[in-house]
């Protein structure tokens, strides 16, 4: 009888993968990658094309020695790993490693982990599709020519362990531009007026948000604009002007990619990127489910389509119209990818089997699992239902020459949301008031409620919103927004703290220094389009090498330029004034995994460290001591007083010397303006003082 080896990429999908296959085939992992380039060299041949120097992976010379003894076993050798770029690659380098013949070996690929498809899959067996392996070939060659050729005037300038990269480099500098927006946001007063109303007939009371004119709507700047708008209408009558009803829709959503499953685990399930593709994978690679042996429970989970399979699709819509009902069922295929490039050879994220519902896996997964699992279940199960249908009612409310306005809105069919709602979806309006309003109805003015607000910065980043921003940009695919966003975490260029990523010290050095030496790989744009070009390789429209032979010439030139003007950058080893208790040496300024720190240049005879208390020239506000740069925990910068504890004084922006001249406080620096520390006086100038806003 002919014997077949499966070699995967995980040894959990073996487990599966075994169940489903007869006695005569043989399942076996490759862990992952087996070959790469050398760690301890650039590893391309520069001379001769940017020929990739490939060698076997320390560790894996066991795992290909086992495989070496199954392959001469078998008759032929299915090549299973995972459908996309990086599974093609690694098959064609197992392919290489062990020596495979042409004839006895085929590539084989499914997309979720089921007995049908594991099946299917070995009666539609293909070669290897060298333009997907030539598309991973060029990323892992640009990727590494920028690491190995930049990072070492890191570790040369700043500290040793430093890294850039082509696409966590971006990844910093977005979260590096969004802290200085923030900081550079000067805070903008306005206000808003409510009518508290009585309604004849009616106990409750209602209440009016104030909007303009009948035609425009108008913002309130000051308080002064308030009061103007108070006595024009302080006698006013109150009276309904157009009540509209409408109805609208609310689609149902698309089912998970990568990046949106990443953005809602975040807010929903509160799970770092991480997290969320680690227990996706559990998940993927299948779950021993009580009765039914091991089985993979989600499609594959790394992908940017929101395509159904249509088989799928159909169970889906049976599904629902028996569950929930037939008017719950959409009539058609929902929505759709656009003109994005995306990988169509994927599915979205979804269950294997929808009548495999969470209730019934529970005790089979573990806590996380199962919140993840539910998640995927529901937002798919809600992709394939009709859209929520809401009543609309809208009503105008004239006192004087003004306008206010009360809306709600009424569900009358809840469609997908009977499964499933976002977390961050805001709560429907409601007044059941309006219900009983027409446009003879008596209204009284009971109150005004005026409230003073400022407008507010832009938000930092979280993992969630960083992952939205790199997809939105095309910079990255769905297999490297977790693992960017975990580097420039390890590296602490960037802390997270309570969900929102803010820039370390270090994080600003490094982000610094690359938008200097090397704007073209901090370029959003230059990112972007270089993804765009890895795509067409993948189509086998691009030659890959043609993409490297364009980019390297450009950056080996940007690297020996940066590398003659860094020269007289002296970041590491700066001597200070401070003398070491210890041995009487003046002390070195060093960097560490959280910043500057003080240390004795007699290491390793003396180990004496301390903090690096950078003062910035600008007496403390409370105590008049010198303020000093501190930094959190987790490394976040911030200004301190060299007094502290004693003296509490704080401030995230940069304080300045300049008092503020019309309430005496102390200023602070945003962007290339002074600003006044107290909210309420507001008090805004350039920072050379030349002219005021």
């Amino acid at each position: 009888m002919a014997h077949y080896l499966v070699i995967v990429e995980s040894p959990a999908k073996v487990k599966t993968i075994k169940k489903f296959l007869g006695s005569n085939y043989t399942v076996a992992a490759s862990q992952g990658h087996v070959r790469d380039l050398p760690k301890s060299s650039l590893g391309i041949d520069v001379e001769h094309d940017y020929e990739p120097k490939y060698i076997t992976i320390r560790g894996k010379g066991d795992i290909l020695a086992a495989l070496r003894k199954e392959v001469k076993k078998s008759d032929k050798v299915f090549l299973a790993t995972d459908p996309d770029r990086e599974g093609e690659a690694i098959s064609w380098h197992l392919a290489a490693a062990l020596k495979l013949d042409e004839k006895k070996m085929c590539r084989i690929t499914f997309n979720e982990i089921t007995k049908n498809a594991v099946k299917a899959s070995l009666k539609t067996p293909r070669d290897i599709d060298m333009n997907l392996v030539n598309a991973q070939q060029a990323r892992r060659v640009l990727d590494r020519m920028v690491g190995y050729r930049i990072s070492p005037l890191l570790w040369a300038k700043v500290k040793r362990g430093l890294s850039a990269g082509r696409v966590q480099s971006v990844a910093l500098r977005l979260v590096a531009d969004r802290e200085d927006e923030i900081n550079a946001f000067i805070p903008e007063e306005y206000w808003t007026l409510d009518a508290v109303l009585k309604v004849k007939g009616e106990k409750r009371p209602l209440t009016a948000k104030f909007y303009g004119t009948d035609k425009n709507r108008i913002t309130i700047h000051s308080e002064q604009e308030l009061r103007e708008i108070l006595a024009k209408i302080e006698d006013a009558e109150f009276k309904i002007t157009d009540i509209k009803k409408s109805e609208r829709i609310r689609k149902a959503p698309l089912p998970f990619t990568t990046s949106t499953l990443q953005q809602e685990a975040a807010k929903a399930l509160n799970f770092g990127t991480q997290k969320t593709m680690r227990i996706a994978q559990q998940l993927y690679e299948g779950i021993d489910i009580k009765g039914n042996g091991t089985v993979g429970v989600i499609t594959y989970l790394r992908t940017d389509s929101t395509r159904i399979a249509d088989e799928a699709d159909a169970a889906a819509r049976e599904y629902i119209s028996s569950t929930y009902g037939k008017e719950y069922a959409a009539a058609g295929q929902n929505g759709g990818n656009g003109d994005k490039k995306i990988q169509d050879a994927h599915e979205a994220i979804r269950p294997t089997d929808i009548s495999r519902t969470p209730a019934s896996l529970k005790d089979s997964l573990t806590r996380d699992q199962f919140r993840l699992y539910q998640l995927i279940w529901k937002r798919f199960t809600a992709s394939r239902m009709e859209a929520a249908r809401y009543e609309s009612t809208s009503v105008k409310i004239g006192a004087g020459e003004y306008c206010f306005t009360v809306a709600a809105s009424k569900l009358i069919f809840d469609g997908f949301r009977s499964v499933y709602t976002e977390a961050d979806e805001e709560k429907e309006e409601s007044n059941v008031l309006l219900g009983h309003l027409d446009m003879d109805s008596v209204l009284t003015k009971e109150s005004l409620d005026p409230k003073q607000h400022f407008t507010q910065p832009p938000a930092h980043y979280t993992e969630a919103s960083l992952v939205k921003a790199l997809e939105e940009l095309g910079i990255g695919r769905p297999s490297t927004y977790a693992p960017t966003i975990s580097i420039i975490l390890g590296r602490r260029y960037v802390t997270k703290e309570a969900k929102n990523l803010y820039l370390t010290e270090i994080g600003e050095v490094v982000n610094n220094m690359m938008k200097k030496s090397f704007p073209s790989i901090v370029d959003v744009n230059f990112t972007a389009n270089m993804e765009g070009l890895l795509d067409m390789v993948e189509e086998g429209k691009v030659e890959w090498k043609e993409i490297i032979r364009n980019f390297y010439p450009d950056l080996d030139e940007a690297v020996k330029k940066a590398e003659q003007e860094l020269e007289s950058v002296k970041i590491e080893d700066e001597v200070t004034d401070v003398i070491c208790e210890e041995c009487g040496r003046n002390m070195v300024i060093k960097y560490g995994p959280h910043g500057k720190f003080l240390a004795c240049p007699g290491f390793p005879e003396c180990r004496n460290t301390k903090p690096y208390l950078e003062k910035i020239g600008v007496p403390c506000p409370i105590c008049g001591k010198d303020v000093v740069i501190r930094k959190t925990k987790k490394g976040r910068k911030y200004y301190g007083c060299e007094n502290n504890p004693e003296c509490e004084f704080m401030s995230w922006q940069k304080p300045s010397k300049e008092k503020c001249p019309e309430c005496g406080g102390y200023m602070v620096e945003k962007g290339n303006k002074l600003v006044c520390a107290n909210e309420k006086c507001g008090y805004v100038t350039v920072l050379k003082h030349d002219k005021t806003q």
